[in-house]
């Protein structure tokens, strides 16, 4: 085995019950890292099996499995981690993303960060919106949407065009990768796709 590659953890001596037998568990930050690379590498995400990351990772499948409880479960797990930086610049962090911005200009601002976001991790993304089972229940969609329900609303002093809750979705949804892959090979640019984004919430908002 070449010392680049990690050696295989069996299932039986993983996680807790490695602990139990005196070995410490295989860290969660190991399996992310090796999960991530293969993504980010991967000219088809959406081919990358569990397999795949477990042999990458030096661990037994069935230790990702209790772990994540699905490809989508891990897939979400490193979809969190690229999104903490996002979520606390949104949380705390200074203007134009930051609690101390008006309401339209923070939806507008977020938004921006969304398709940044999303352009910056297209494999990670492609991957996971694939596969689309149980999406809108994931932790991040969820956190996403309730912001910009919540900003729709106040942004629009109480009166918006549409339900916030439904706009939400909408603007979600015409974030989708293959939606921004279609535009891109149409010849628009992410400066283009960001203008069309915001007129199209403007006129939302009323």
């Amino acid at each position: 085995m070449s010392p680049d590659q990690p050696s295989i953890v069996p299932d039986h001596e993983s996680e807790t019950e490695g602990a139990r037998r005196g070995r410490p568990p295989v860290p969660r930050s190991r399996v992310l890292a090796a999960a991530d690379a293969l993504f980010a590498g991967s000219g088809e995400p959406q081919a990358v099996s569990m397999d795949d990351v477990a042999a990458a990772a030096g661990v037994g499948k069935g230790t990702l499995f209790r772990a994540f409880g699905s490809r989508d479960g891990l897939l979400d797990a490193l979809f969190t981690a690229r999104m903490t930086a996002l979520r606390e610049a949104f949380e705390d962090g200074p203007p134009p993303l930051g609690p101390a911005t008006p309401a339209r200009e923070r939806l507008l601002a977020l938004l921006d960060a969304l398709l940044a976001f999303k352009l910056d991790n297209r494999q990670l993304i492609a991957a996971r919106e694939t596969a689309r089972a149980g999406l809108p229940r994931a932790r991040e969609y969820r956190w996403t949407h309730s912001r910009l329900r919540d900003l729709i609303a106040q942004a629009a002093d109480g009166t918006p065009a549409v339900d916030p809750g439904y706009a939400a979705h909408a603007l979600l949804n015409v974030l989708r990768f293959d939606v921004i892959d279609e535009l891109l090979a149409a010849g628009e640019t992410p400066e283009s796709i960001g203008s069309a984004q915001a007129a199209l919430t403007r006129r939302i908002l009323g």
